[in-house]
């Protein structure tokens, strides 16, 4: 599921953060299966997921300025 940048905003610090771990996890699994030579069953969600945690952070970011 894409979060977009309303709703994450909407989001705890801490729900944030439990996100942001999942996601990186989530990642690093689809990158090593990638890397093995395996056939990835939804070929743009490491593209998805990478846009994912970029939109936290950039919240995360933007909270910090504040």
């Amino acid at each position: 599921m894409e979060l977009r940048a309303k709703e994450i905003r909407k989001l705890s610090k801490d729900e944030r953060q439990e996100r942001l771990k999942g996601l990186y996890e989530t990642l690093l699994k689809e990158r090593a299966t990638h890397s093995m030579g395996g056939a990835p069953a939804d070929p743009g969600k490491i593209k998805s997921v990478r846009r994912q945690i970029s939109r936290i952070l950039t919240v995360e970011g933007e909270e910090h300025k504040k």
